[in-house]
């Protein structure tokens, strides 16, 4: 807990701590009986864990830290179940532990793209299948979370829930997420067509028609990011990512993403992540 406890400190101070009192950095020493470290000078404590995911929990910090390994170190995550087991620990704060690390992985605001740059948009249906056997699938269909999608060729990728496939969804969606200028790539939905009035360049192939690419236009890197999304949900959480916490779950998949290239390990992305 201690060496935990030092890792967050260097990164939360990793220019030494400056103490409030003092209003100058000052060497700190670690308080034996708190998770805390006191000003040798003025006395006064710090708290690394504060305003940090760690804060105020009574799990020790070691479980914390081996429980953000174990959902780095599989490609798709794991399940709250199988966190449970591995930190013996009862299942409502494995899931508590889960959900409050999830919930740090998100990404800046900064918008993709660039003035000449390659994004592709898409949008795509999460949520159990209609009873009775029916299989109703794509736009329509009920039962379903709507969730649009926007990724630079080769590159990031951001995803969110949106209320419907309509112009006044969609629309905003690629405007928040994309820089003005950007050559946009979509399928031969209709309302896709009015992002060109808001200086975006705009590319279709049309799906309906089997036109899959048409030169450099084409949805494969949004599709596929769509295929790890829901290949995930389906094998790790048999789909049952209910939709007030299925945005998190996006905002892990997008995390992994975005970071499949880096030389470090996806533990730091995610230990770094959580440590802010």
């Amino acid at each position: 807990d201690d060496a935990c406890l030092e890792y967050l400190k260097i990164r939360r101070f990793p220019d030494g701590i400056c103490c409030k009192k003092c209003d100058r950095i000052t060497n700190h020493h670690k308080v034996v009986s708190r998770k805390s470290y006191s000003c040798g000078v003025c006395g006064h404590h710090v708290h690394p864990t504060a305003g940090t995911i760690y804060h105020k929990s009574s799990t020790p910090l070691t479980d914390w830290f081996y429980a953000v390994f174990l959902m780095a170190s599989t490609r798709c995550g794991i399940s709250a179940k199988q966190l449970e087991r591995e930190l013996g620990v009862t299942y409502k704060t494995a899931w508590r532990m889960f959900h409050q690390i999830r919930s740090m992985l998100t990404e800046s605001d900064d918008k993709l793209g660039g003035d000449g740059l390659m994004v592709e948009v898409d949008e795509t249906y999460i949520g159990a299948r209609p009873r009775y056997g029916k299989t109703q699938t794509g736009r329509g269909a009920a039962n379903k979370t709507i969730v649009a999608g926007a990724v630079e060729r080769k590159g990031s990728v951001k995803a969110k829930i949106i209320p419907n496939t309509k112009a006044e969804s969609l629309v905003p969606f690629v405007k928040e997420t994309v820089e003005q200028l950007s050559i946009v790539h979509t399928d031969e939905w209709r309302p896709y067509r009015q992002i060109q009035n808001h200086r975006f360049y705009h590319e279709t192939s049309n799906h309906g028609r089997k036109q899959w690419v048409i030169g450099d236009s084409h949805t494969n890197s949004i599709e596929g990011f769509w295929s790890l999304l829901k290949g995930g949900l389906r094998g790790v959480y048999k789909g049952r990512a209910t939709r007030k916490y299925l945005q998190n779950y996006i905002n892990e998949y997008a995390f992994r993403y975005n970071r499949r290239n880096d030389e470090q390990p996806m533990f730091i992305s995610f230990l770094n992540q959580v440590s802010q």
